[in-house]
């Protein structure tokens, strides 16, 4: 482990530049937050140019240091750092800033379009980049003892601000980091004793930050002086020693320093200092105060010294990979598929599709979906050895853990099934951080449905990214019964699909189940979910190619068809109830099974007319409130309220989900329309 160096003028010069340009480009904005680039200007030229091992010419290199700025807001100072440190991005974008289109928004973005060279993660929520550094260094200790330290071993750091620590995500997800052992996590936490309100001993000032982590388990270092780069640098190279325990390095900062009038307060954090204050800030610097986005002789050539060294430490690295591979052709072949993202879109792992179309359901008619979940997950382990995640808590009832005792993560062993605890936000924020990583296929994190709501800040940032997580909810209506309504997820389902690129799954039986799974594995290139029931449902004997497509028909009309019955997960054999009654009746229905809403609205026209004719008119089922299946039928049968404690099948039948509620409601609809 390298040591310490000592600290020069160019040091001082490039700890100054990033200051400056992110100054400037706050200023030029007229909006953003100076105060954290300013103060913590030193902490992020100690990472960039003196202790990670990263190649700005290829910032996507596995076996990189990751930096993640969890406290966003401060976003210029990333993007100050990563144009100083060779990567792709143009002096150009960082006049950008906060501009439509720039590689340099408000807070770090990294997604399917907007990717800006060197960012890891999307961050913005405070604490949740906290917990995405946990979920990375799962990832990275996870592939280490897969694959080896030849070929996977490097740090997380991040910078982590009051804000975060404030947050409830932050606790949990450190809490996890340290009941792992996670040694090479090293968060910087910024201690400038300043909030947007004014100073912290408003609202955070009798908390112990370092005994708190501490009794997380955490190794725990201080910095007096946020300008000493000495201590910085030793600091942070005591916590790489540190191979048993997270380290949070706290670091005593002042916020804008060294602005003459704002640094040291609230003024700093959330607005431009105001051209007369750039100005006299430069000067207290010895800069010229008119020039604007100044890069001073000598700086970038410093940043590129540690860059060099990253290319050759790469390059090293790739020659042991290719010798690895050589002697390891099976795991070569995973580790490929692994750091590919999978095989989204379109392309096929190999036999899968087979396996899940023939697992064994015990010889049952009926079977919970998230018990015909667990079946499908056994079924599919051999196919995606580097798929990590797990429950809340909750693996005896959620059923979604891969067989096997050896499967358990745990410290000093990481198997597959981690055991988050009670902590659905921090495992959410970590299961993201599994995905952005890279080298998971398809993370999980799974609860009861009505939990979700303690995770949707995660749930939201998958989506905005573009993650290739799981996200598998259990329990997910009210049939689960004497619970009651605080566990009976109601409106869950309509706020979940209301989160733009999520796809939201509810199959209907067993096999609808294990289909669903092999969409996400190798259909979807974003987050998907899968909403199961607690329930035994009917397994039933058709053709289910039409999971893929979201939206397709179950059970046709025994004669003329005169109205559709469309349901999802659970109802759609509620819907098949109700076709059978309306049938004695004389009353044509055709059933449709509505699995995805999303996956339905992405097939053509002729498909979706086919599957629900525009002439017919169309009545759904669905447990759940009926917000948004406007979209799809004319009437809608669904629970418009809180559940209630009894018996599942009782709750059902009093809130009107029933075969002959269902039918009633489409002979109704028959008799307004032909009126």
């Amino acid at each position: 482990m390298e040591a310490a160096t000592s600290s020069t003028s160019i040091d001082q010069l490039a700890v100054d530049t990033i200051r400056t340009l992110s100054m400037d480009a706050i200023q030029k904005a007229n909006n953003g937050h100076p105060g954290l680039p300013m103060g913590m200007a030193p902490a992020a030229y100690v990472l960039y140019a003196r202790v990670m091992r990263h190649n700005p010419k290829d910032p996507d290199w596995p076996d990189r240091d990751r930096f993640v700025l969890s406290a966003g807001h401060g976003s210029m100072l990333l993007y100050s750092s990563l144009h100083l440190a060779g990567y792709d991005l143009p002096m150009d974008e960082l006049k950008q800033f906060r501009e439509w289109g720039s590689l340099t928004p408000g807070h770090p973005e990294r997604d399917r379009v907007h990717v800006t060279p060197g960012v890891e993660v999307t961050t913005g929520p405070l604490g949740q980049g906290f917990a995405n550094g946990v979920g990375m260094a799962l990832a990275e200790e996870f592939l280490r003892e897969k694959y080896g330290s030849d070929v996977m071993d490097h740090f997380i750091y991040a910078i982590v601000s009051d804000g975060d620590l404030m947050e409830g995500v932050a606790s949990e997800a450190a809490s996890i980091a340290g009941q792992y052992g996670l040694g090479k996590l090293v968060y910087l936490y910024d201690d400038n004793s300043i909030s947007l309100d004014g100073p912290t001993s408003l609202s955070f000032d009798v908390e112990n930050v370092p005994q708190r982590f501490e009794a997380y388990g955490w190794h725990v270092l201080e910095v007096h002086d946020a300008n000493d780069l000495v201590a910085l640098e030793s600091a942070i190279r005591e916590g790489q020693r540190q191979t048993d325990k997270p380290s949070l390095i706290v670091v005593k900062s002042i916020i804008g320093y060294p602005s003459p009038n704002k640094q040291g307060t609230s003024k700093a954090h959330g607005a431009a200092l105001g051209e007369d204050e750039v100005r006299a800030t430069k000067e207290v610097m010895g800069w010229d105060p008119d020039a604007h986005f100044l890069v001073p002789d000598g700086v970038y050539e410093e940043y590129a010294k540690n860059a060099e060294r990253g290319a050759a430490l790469q390059a090293e690295w790739q020659e042991r990979l290719d010798a690895w591979k050589g002697d390891n052709a099976e795991d070569g072949k995973a580790w490929d598929l692994a750091w590919e993202g999978g095989s989204y879109g379109g392309k096929p792992l190999p036999g899968l599709k087979d396996v899940l179309r023939s697992v064994d359901w015990g010889g049952k008619e009926q079977l919970a979906t998230r018990v015909a979940g667990q079946k499908a997950m056994a079924a599919m382990a051999p196919f995606v050895p580097t798929m990590v995640g797990g429950a809340a808590d909750l693996s005896e009832s959620t059923k979604t853990e891969f067989p096997g005792e050896d499967e358990r993560f745990s410290r000093g062993h990481a198997g597959r099934n981690v055991y988050w605890g009670v902590r659905e936000h921090g495992m959410g924020g970590a299961v993201n951080g599994l995905a952005a990583h890279g080298g998971i296929l398809r993370p999980y994190g799974s609860t009861f449905l009505q939990f979700s709501d303690y995770m949707r800040g995660s749930i939201r940032l998958s989506a905005l990214t573009g993650l290739r997580v799981a996200w598998v909810y259990t329990h997910d209506s009210i049939a689960l019964g004497a619970d009651g309504p605080t566990h009976q997820p109601v409106e869950h389902l309509a706020a979940l699909r209301a989160i733009p690129g999520l796809v939201v799954l509810r199959p209907a039986d067993a096999n609808e189940t294990a289909e669903a799974w092999r969409v996400i594995l190798e259909d979807l290139e974003g987050p998907a979910l899968m909403a199961l029931s607690r329930q035994d449902l009917p397994i039933l004997d058709i053709d289910f190619d039409g999971v893929g497509r979201g939206g397709y028909v179950v059970s046709p009309a025994s004669g003329d068809e005169q109205v559709v019955l469309v349901g999802t997960g659970a109802e759609v054999h509620t819907a098949i109830e109700a076709q059978r009654i309306l049938a004695g009746q004389g009353i044509g229905a055709r059933v449709v099974s509505l699995p995805s809403w999303e996956l339905f609205a992405d097939q053509d026209d002729s498909y979706r007319d086919d599957v629900l004719p525009p002439t017919l008119p169309k009545v759904s089922v669905e447990a759940a409130v009926t917000m948004g299946w406007e979209r799809w039928v004319d009437r809608s049968v669904g629970v418009d309220r809180f559940g209630a404690s009894a018996p599942g099948p009782e709750v059902l039948e009093k809130l009107g989900i029933t075969g002959e509620n269902v039918a009633q409601t489409a002979k109704d609809l028959l008799a307004a329309t032909n009126s």
